[in-house]
């Protein structure tokens, strides 16, 4: 049967002699690797503070990738938040005063 293009059972990157990636052979066998196995070799678990200091760490970059807002650009996004949830609000309120006269006019 043929596999129709993109399926799990074809290799994703081929290489010019048609099967697929350069490190199997053409018997489709990985020499010395288990089935499965990413040719990593095995990294020894750090401890519990390694572990915490080095996600710290990784906070402590990511966090210096931002790009924060000065003050005025904080000040005019505030603004604008505060003015829409009062917008919201009013809506909100002034259908709730609709719905409250209309359920008084209809029940009584």
């Amino acid at each position: 049967m043929t596999e129709a293009h993109g399926s799990t059972a074809t290799p994703e990157h081929s290489s010019s002699d048609g099967h697929g990636s350069d490190d199997v052979p053409p018997g489709g066998r990985r020499a010395n690797r288990p089935k499965g196995s990413s040719g990593k070799p095995e990294q020894k678990k750090k401890n519990l503070f390694a572990r915490a200091a080095l996600f710290y760490r990784q906070i402590i970059a990511e966090l210096r990738k931002v790009v924060w807002p000065t003050r005025n650009e904080l000040s005019t996004y505030t603004t604008v938040v505060i003015v829409f949830c009062l917008m919201i609000i009013g809506i909100v309120y002034g259908l709730d005063l609709a719905f409250a006269k209309a359920a008084l006019a209809v029940f009584g």
